[in-house]
């Protein structure tokens, strides 16, 4: 008989804390160093190739569709439930696949809770070559897609694993 899986799941809700308050730290930070009263909006940390260059976004991660802060909003108000039913019933769960899912929980909780506060969400990686430049992003935004394609490619390789297993003849190796 299998245990039922607890709801509290620490290394998940590390995870999730972490990067919710390293986001939220590093957006007040740049708001007061490099926001509208700042005396200059951008710094380069690497020349022009990296810069931390304060901007508000309306729309999705990396800027895409701008002007729908309700529609994200609500999307991130249901994604956080699930990122937490998804972790506790996800199935092989292992740490890694937890760390996925507590970095999916942060970057919701961290661009949600700018939705709510300011109806936006505050950027500040400046990433690109001259005029040719990635849209803006945040921590949050980074741990989210992050998170998603590392989870994506843990999942892949599990059920791999898992098939390429299951198709191995019982007593033969497949290297004999």
């Amino acid at each position: 008989m299998q245990r039922a899986r607890p709801w509290l799941d620490p290394l998940f809700v590390a995870i999730a804390i972490g990067l919710y308050a390293v986001d939220q730290l590093t957006k007040a930070w740049v708001t007061r160093a490099l926001g509208p009263e700042a005396e200059r909006h951008s710094v380069q940390v690497l020349g022009d190739v990296v810069r931390l260059s304060y901007t508000t976004n309306t729309g999705a991660a990396f800027g895409i569709f701008p002007n729908q802060p309700i529609v994200f909003t609500l999307i991130a108000l249901i994604a956080i439930p699930t990122i937490w039913l998804f972790n506790r019933n996800m199935t092989p769960r292992t740490v890694l696949t937890r760390v996925c899912l507590g970095a999916l929980l942060g970057g919701a909780l961290g661009n949600v809770t700018d939705r709510l506060r300011l109806g936006r969400v505050t950027d500040f990686v400046d990433v690109g070559v001259g005029d040719l430049r990635w849209p803006a992003f945040n921590v949050a935004d980074s741990a989210f897609v992050v998170g998603i394609f590392a989870l994506t490619v843990i999942v892949f390789l599990l059920e791999q694993g898992r098939r390429s297993h299951q198709e191995e003849p019982r007593g033969e190796s497949r290297y004999a």
